[in-house]
């Protein structure tokens, strides 16, 4: 295995979510300078839902046309277009147009939709590329993918986004006065960035030139071609068919042969006409639904309430959970990439038990502003602990899951991106109204937030 071609597969990866991630993680930076504010974090969930059009479409086109489209050129002209994005967002976040009812942030609005079908149809031809490569470099590419979203909360976490400091209110006011008397009030005071929300933009195309020059080399540096499976790039499935007859131990056509000359076990029954028909048609049902379940899980339903469920408990619990989930994605690639276990039977066990530690968040987060143990020490590193439990096995579950689909072939994997994005909208679609219609997870003020011991 070549050291060289599993950097430029995590660098591939890392530019699979990259921009939207690291949209994410600046919203507390700049929705205080964009008319939008707080409303800020719905809209980008509804662009990017909307951003599922380019996903849609290149199913179709594998769907109806098989084989007609390659996705290289599409990698190449979304990666481009993320270059192009970031860069723009950087110098036209906080532009400002007046139409309609008022002021609106149309340049910031608008380059989140682009990013948003960057990423989104990554998830649809970044896969299905990987599959041009050995199998091992499959793994390398979830590790790139989990660290899209640590490298861009590393960054903000050096910038200072959203630090807070409780000051006495009071204290300020009488000082002044020359009266030095306190009564206990205390405010929230963020604390200034370190750089700005301009220099972070550049550095998220940076990342995204990082990405392309990666995609390059990937398909031009000689040290890399002798790593792609053959200089012809055939669907699996298909190519073991023409295997099986192939290799017979004689010329016969299989309708010519008595079952009797076969020695046992030498034909491989297909159990689907899925992929290689390795497994049977509920087994598909059954890693599909998994698939589809932890995605909704991981990218969209517990994301949605992290901050309701960790800031009750400080600040200081709220990065560490954040940092240390996103920690945890790329690690769970790490492991599979040593333990890859296939079975069916893991799987399930791994996903319930992520599922509780997710039902534990997500009470907590119901619970804010005052969740169970929130005047204790245990109670913060509880929800810490649950927040990397969580990520990590259900991240372990889907590397897992495209390692298996890898092996079924091509269009298996483009089902794979298909299922992601499908989970993830409707995690995304159920708990858009819990959150901002309904409003049923109520967040407190920080530093004045008071519950009872």
């Amino acid at each position: 295995m070549s050291l060289f071609t599993h950097v430029l597969a995590c660098l591939f990866g890392i530019g699979s979510w990259v921009a939207i991630n690291g949209m994410w993680v600046e919203l507390p930076l700049i929705v205080n300078d964009i008319p939008e504010g707080w409303y800020l974090p719905s809209y980008l969930t509804i662009i990017i839902q909307m951003a599922n059009i380019g996903p849609l479409f290149i199913t179709l086109m594998h769907r109806f046309r098989p084989g007609v489209l390659d996705e290289r050129p599409v990698i190449y002209t979304i990666v481009t277009v993320g270059v192009v994005a970031t860069l723009l967002l950087a110098f036209l976040w906080n532009l400002r147009v007046t139409f309609a009812d008022g002021e609106h942030s149309a340049a910031l609005l608008s380059l989140s939709f682009l990013l948003s079908v960057v990423d989104c149809t990554s998830s649809v031809t970044f896969l299905p590329f990987m599959m041009r490569l050995q199998p091992q470099y499959l793994t390398t590419y979830f590790i790139g993918e989990g660290l899209s979203g640590l490298v861009p909360a590393l960054v903000a976490l050096i910038q200072g986004v959203g630090v807070v400091h409780c000051k006495n209110a009071s204290a300020n006011a009488n000082v002044s006065m020359g009266n030095l008397s306190f009564n206990g009030e205390l405010e929230a005071h963020y604390q200034p960035a370190n750089f700005s929300a301009q220099g972070f933009f550049l550095f998220l195309s940076v990342m995204m030139m990082v990405c392309l020059g990666a995609f390059l080399l990937l398909n031009f540096h000689p040290a890399v071609a002798r790593e792609h499976k053959s200089k012809g790039y055939i669907d699996d499935s298909k190519r073991v068919e023409k295997i099986d007859i192939s290799q017979s131990p004689n010329s016969e056509t299989p309708e010519q042969r008595p079952m009797l000359d076969f020695p046992e076990g030498s034909v491989i029954k297909r159990r689907s006409s899925f992929g290689k028909g390795t497994y049977s048609r509920i087994e598909l049902v059954f890693i599909f639904v998994v698939l589809a379940w932890v995605n909704a899980l991981t990218n969209a339903v517990l994301p949605s309430v992290q901050s309701y469920s960790c800031l009750p408990y400080g600040n200081q619990a709220y990065h560490l959970a954040a940092t240390l989930s996103s920690v945890a994605n790329p690690v769970a690639g790490f492991i599979a990439m040593f333990v890859p276990i296939r079975s069916l039977v893991l799987m399930a066990v791994l996903t319930v038990t992520g599922t509780g530690f997710g039902a534990y968040i997500m009470a907590m987060a119901a619970l804010s502003p005052c969740p169970l143990l929130i005047n204790h020490d245990l109670g913060a590193a509880l929800i810490v602990i649950t927040w990397v439990i969580f990520v990590l096995t259900l991240s372990y579950v889907k590397v897992i899951i495209g390692v298996i689909l890898r092996d079924e072939g091509h269009s298996a994997l483009v089902w794979c991106g298909a299922v992601v994005q499908l989970g993830s909208m409707l995690g995304a679609l159920s708990m858009f109204p819990l959150v901002s219609v309904y409003g049923l997870f109520q967040s407190g003020k920080p530093c004045k937030t008071k519950c009872p011991k």
